[in-house]
Protein backbone atom coordinates (compact mmCIF):
# COMPACT_ATOMS: atom_id res chain seq x y z
CA UNK A 1 0.00 0.00 0.00
CA UNK A 2 1.02 3.80 -0.67
CA UNK A 3 2.51 5.75 1.94
CA UNK A 4 0.98 9.50 2.76
CA UNK A 5 3.63 12.16 2.93
CA UNK A 6 3.75 15.43 1.71
CA UNK A 7 4.12 16.28 -1.85
CA UNK A 8 6.76 18.99 -0.99
CA UNK A 9 8.85 16.26 0.93
CA UNK A 10 12.21 15.89 -0.34
CA UNK A 11 11.82 12.21 0.31
CA UNK A 12 8.88 12.19 -2.14
CA UNK A 13 10.89 12.79 -5.03
CA UNK A 14 13.29 9.84 -3.73
CA UNK A 15 10.58 7.35 -3.38
CA UNK A 16 8.86 8.02 -6.41
CA UNK A 17 12.31 7.32 -8.66
CA UNK A 18 12.74 4.36 -6.64
CA UNK A 19 8.91 3.10 -7.64
CA UNK A 20 7.62 3.37 -4.07
CA UNK A 21 3.90 4.00 -4.47
CA UNK A 22 2.82 7.36 -2.60
CA UNK A 23 -0.60 8.67 -1.90
CA UNK A 24 -1.70 12.72 -1.75
CA UNK A 25 -4.55 13.51 0.68
CA UNK A 26 -7.46 13.90 -1.55
CA UNK A 27 -6.88 10.30 -2.80
CA UNK A 28 -6.19 8.65 1.25
CA UNK A 29 -9.62 10.74 1.94
CA UNK A 30 -11.32 8.19 -0.86
CA UNK A 31 -10.28 5.22 0.86
CA UNK A 32 -12.36 3.38 2.76
CA UNK A 33 -9.82 2.55 5.44
CA UNK A 34 -8.26 3.95 8.20
CA UNK A 35 -4.30 4.46 7.84
CA UNK A 36 -1.32 3.26 10.33
CA UNK A 37 -0.93 6.59 12.02
CA UNK A 38 2.86 6.95 12.60
CA UNK A 39 5.31 9.86 14.34
CA UNK A 40 8.94 9.98 13.64
CA UNK A 41 10.50 11.64 16.20
CA UNK A 42 14.18 12.57 14.43
CA UNK A 43 16.84 13.24 15.78
CA UNK A 44 19.48 12.76 13.47
CA UNK A 45 21.67 15.24 11.67
CA UNK A 46 20.49 14.41 8.34
CA UNK A 47 16.62 15.16 8.91
CA UNK A 48 15.98 14.66 5.23
CA UNK A 49 18.20 11.20 4.71
CA UNK A 50 16.80 9.73 7.90
CA UNK A 51 13.09 10.73 6.90
CA UNK A 52 13.62 9.36 3.71
CA UNK A 53 15.13 5.80 4.52
CA UNK A 54 12.34 5.60 7.28
CA UNK A 55 9.33 6.52 4.48
CA UNK A 56 11.16 3.79 2.36
CA UNK A 57 10.44 1.50 4.68
CA UNK A 58 7.77 1.86 5.98
CA UNK A 59 6.16 2.33 2.43
CA UNK A 60 6.49 -2.04 2.32
CA UNK A 61 3.76 -1.89 4.99
CA UNK A 62 0.30 -3.44 3.22
CA UNK A 63 -1.18 -0.58 5.01
CA UNK A 64 -1.57 2.75 4.12
CA UNK A 65 0.51 4.71 6.17
CA UNK A 66 0.12 8.47 7.20
CA UNK A 67 3.72 9.41 8.38
CA UNK A 68 3.74 12.53 11.07
CA UNK A 69 7.24 14.30 11.45
CA UNK A 70 7.80 15.19 14.75
CA UNK A 71 10.57 17.58 16.51
CA UNK A 72 11.34 18.35 20.30
CA UNK A 73 9.64 21.55 20.92
CA UNK A 74 12.39 23.46 22.50
CA UNK A 75 15.21 21.89 20.35
CA UNK A 76 16.56 23.75 17.25
CA UNK A 77 18.46 21.41 14.46
CA UNK A 78 21.84 22.70 13.86
CA UNK A 79 22.42 20.58 10.56
CA UNK A 80 19.41 20.90 8.48
CA UNK A 81 17.57 24.31 6.89
CA UNK A 82 14.88 25.50 9.37
CA UNK A 83 12.69 26.41 6.05
CA UNK A 84 12.36 22.54 5.75
CA UNK A 85 12.26 21.77 9.61
CA UNK A 86 9.29 24.43 10.05
CA UNK A 87 7.51 23.27 6.87
CA UNK A 88 7.35 19.76 7.19
CA UNK A 89 8.22 19.01 11.17
CA UNK A 90 5.78 19.12 13.84
CA UNK A 91 6.82 20.19 17.49
CA UNK A 92 5.52 17.27 19.86
CA UNK A 93 3.21 19.67 22.25
CA UNK A 94 1.50 20.31 19.30
CA UNK A 95 0.74 16.40 18.84
CA UNK A 96 0.62 15.19 22.09
CA UNK A 97 -3.46 15.36 22.14
CA UNK A 98 -3.54 12.66 19.58
CA UNK A 99 -3.46 8.67 19.26
CA UNK A 100 -0.72 7.39 17.09
CA UNK A 101 -0.29 3.24 16.00
CA UNK A 102 3.50 3.52 16.16
CA UNK A 103 6.12 6.03 17.18
CA UNK A 104 9.72 5.68 16.04
CA UNK A 105 12.44 7.44 18.32
CA UNK A 106 15.78 7.68 16.19
CA UNK A 107 19.35 7.85 16.99
CA UNK A 108 21.29 10.85 18.03
CA UNK A 109 24.88 11.72 17.81
CA UNK A 110 25.15 12.76 21.58
CA UNK A 111 26.11 9.38 22.83
CA UNK A 112 28.98 10.82 25.00
CA UNK A 113 26.89 12.48 27.19
CA UNK A 114 25.22 11.53 29.91
CA UNK A 115 21.34 11.55 29.26
CA UNK A 116 20.58 14.21 32.17
CA UNK A 117 22.70 16.63 29.91
CA UNK A 118 20.87 16.27 26.73
CA UNK A 119 19.29 19.57 26.26
CA UNK A 120 16.12 18.45 25.55
CA UNK A 121 15.98 15.33 28.17
CA UNK A 122 13.39 16.75 30.13
CA UNK A 123 11.41 16.88 27.28
CA UNK A 124 12.23 13.38 25.99
CA UNK A 125 11.15 11.78 29.01
CA UNK A 126 7.72 13.60 28.73
CA UNK A 127 7.70 11.95 25.37
CA UNK A 128 8.31 8.41 26.47
CA UNK A 129 6.07 8.54 29.24
CA UNK A 130 3.09 9.83 26.64
CA UNK A 131 4.18 7.15 24.61
CA UNK A 132 2.50 4.65 27.04
CA UNK A 133 -1.29 6.45 26.79
CA UNK A 134 -1.06 7.30 23.72
CA UNK A 135 0.71 5.53 21.06
CA UNK A 136 0.08 1.65 20.41
CA UNK A 137 4.07 0.47 20.21
CA UNK A 138 7.14 2.27 20.01
CA UNK A 139 10.31 1.51 18.43
CA UNK A 140 13.67 2.99 19.99
CA UNK A 141 16.38 3.04 17.34
CA UNK A 142 20.50 3.29 18.97
CA UNK A 143 20.19 6.29 21.04
CA UNK A 144 16.75 6.39 21.17
CA UNK A 145 16.34 3.26 22.45
CA UNK A 146 19.18 3.09 25.15
CA UNK A 147 17.14 5.98 26.00
CA UNK A 148 14.10 4.04 26.63
CA UNK A 149 15.64 1.44 28.55
CA UNK A 150 17.35 4.11 30.70
CA UNK A 151 14.10 5.67 31.17
CA UNK A 152 11.98 2.56 31.97
CA UNK A 153 14.44 0.40 33.48
CA UNK A 154 17.26 2.41 34.69
CA UNK A 155 19.62 0.37 32.55
CA UNK A 156 22.70 2.44 31.51
CA UNK A 157 24.69 2.34 28.44
CA UNK A 158 28.49 1.93 28.63
CA UNK A 159 30.84 3.43 26.63
CA UNK A 160 32.95 1.67 23.61
CA UNK A 161 36.75 2.04 23.82
CA UNK A 162 36.49 2.57 19.79
CA UNK A 163 33.30 3.12 17.59
CA UNK A 164 31.36 -0.04 16.77
CA UNK A 165 32.00 0.78 13.24
CA UNK A 166 30.85 -1.29 10.13
CA UNK A 167 28.00 -4.18 9.06
CA UNK A 168 28.68 -7.41 11.50
CA UNK A 169 26.76 -9.89 11.69
CA UNK A 170 23.93 -10.84 14.16
CA UNK A 171 21.85 -13.87 15.22
CA UNK A 172 18.64 -14.55 16.29
CA UNK A 173 18.22 -15.33 19.81
CA UNK A 174 14.52 -15.58 19.24
CA UNK A 175 13.29 -17.61 16.21
CA UNK A 176 9.73 -17.89 17.18
CA UNK A 177 9.53 -14.30 17.84
CA UNK A 178 6.83 -12.54 15.62
CA UNK A 179 9.38 -9.87 15.09
CA UNK A 180 11.74 -11.87 13.09
CA UNK A 181 9.14 -13.90 11.31
CA UNK A 182 11.14 -14.77 8.22
CA UNK A 183 14.12 -13.96 9.44
CA UNK A 184 17.22 -16.27 9.36
CA UNK A 185 19.29 -17.56 12.03
CA UNK A 186 22.53 -15.03 10.94
CA UNK A 187 22.13 -12.07 8.66
CA UNK A 188 24.44 -8.59 8.75
CA UNK A 189 23.09 -5.57 9.77
CA UNK A 190 25.29 -1.94 9.96
CA UNK A 191 26.20 -0.66 13.53
CA UNK A 192 27.48 2.79 14.06
CA UNK A 193 27.91 3.41 17.67
CA UNK A 194 30.22 4.67 20.75
CA UNK A 195 28.04 2.98 23.57
CA UNK A 196 26.35 -0.19 24.05
CA UNK A 197 24.22 -1.91 26.90
CA UNK A 198 25.23 -4.60 28.48
CA UNK A 199 23.41 -8.39 28.27
CA UNK A 200 23.99 -8.94 31.78
CA UNK A 201 21.89 -5.55 32.52
CA UNK A 202 19.13 -6.70 30.00
CA UNK A 203 19.16 -10.31 31.09
CA UNK A 204 18.61 -8.88 35.38
CA UNK A 205 15.00 -8.24 33.62
CA UNK A 206 13.07 -10.78 33.26
CA UNK A 207 10.67 -9.01 31.46
CA UNK A 208 13.07 -7.72 28.80
CA UNK A 209 13.53 -9.97 25.92
CA UNK A 210 16.53 -10.37 23.93
CA UNK A 211 15.76 -10.95 20.52
CA UNK A 212 19.05 -10.32 18.54
CA UNK A 213 23.06 -9.98 19.15
CA UNK A 214 26.32 -10.13 17.74
CA UNK A 215 29.52 -11.64 19.45
CA UNK A 216 31.59 -8.37 18.15
CA UNK A 217 29.29 -6.13 18.88
CA UNK A 218 26.88 -7.04 22.02
CA UNK A 219 23.12 -6.39 22.39
CA UNK A 220 21.24 -5.64 18.88
CA UNK A 221 16.99 -6.33 19.71
CA UNK A 222 14.90 -5.92 22.91
CA UNK A 223 11.39 -6.33 23.05
CA UNK A 224 9.81 -4.72 26.06
CA UNK A 225 6.02 -5.94 26.49
CA UNK A 226 5.82 -3.89 29.71
CA UNK A 227 6.19 -0.58 27.63
CA UNK A 228 4.73 -2.39 24.34
CA UNK A 229 8.31 -1.49 22.93
CA UNK A 230 11.62 -2.69 20.89
CA UNK A 231 15.23 -1.63 21.22
CA UNK A 232 17.34 -1.49 18.32
CA UNK A 233 20.93 -0.31 19.17
CA UNK A 234 21.70 -0.75 15.33
CA UNK A 235 20.71 0.82 12.06
CA UNK A 236 18.59 -1.65 9.73
CA UNK A 237 17.20 1.57 8.30
CA UNK A 238 20.48 2.72 6.73
CA UNK A 239 21.36 2.82 3.02
CA UNK A 240 23.66 0.97 1.15
CA UNK A 241 26.26 3.83 1.08
CA UNK A 242 25.66 5.52 4.52
CA UNK A 243 28.48 3.58 6.92
CA UNK A 244 30.58 5.51 3.94
CA UNK A 245 29.31 9.04 4.01
CA UNK A 246 29.36 8.35 8.11
CA UNK A 247 33.55 7.09 7.90
CA UNK A 248 34.25 10.26 5.56
CA UNK A 249 32.59 12.52 7.55
CA UNK A 250 34.69 11.37 10.44
CA UNK A 251 37.88 11.62 8.96
CA UNK A 252 37.09 14.98 7.65
CA UNK A 253 36.93 15.89 11.32
CA UNK A 254 40.37 14.24 12.31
Amino acid sequence: MPIKIPATLPAADVLRAEGIMMMREDQAAKQEIRPMRIALLNLMPKKIVTETQFARLLAASPLQVELTLVRPSEHVSKTESQAHIGAHYVPFQQIKHRKFDGLIITGAPIEHLPYEEVTYWEEMQEIMDWSQTNVHSTFGVCWGGMAMLYHFWGIPKHELPQKAFGCYPQTNLAPTSPFLRGFSDNFVMPVSRWTEIHEDDIRAHSDLVPLLGSEETGSALVHDPKHRALYIFNHFEYDSDTLKQEYDRDVARG
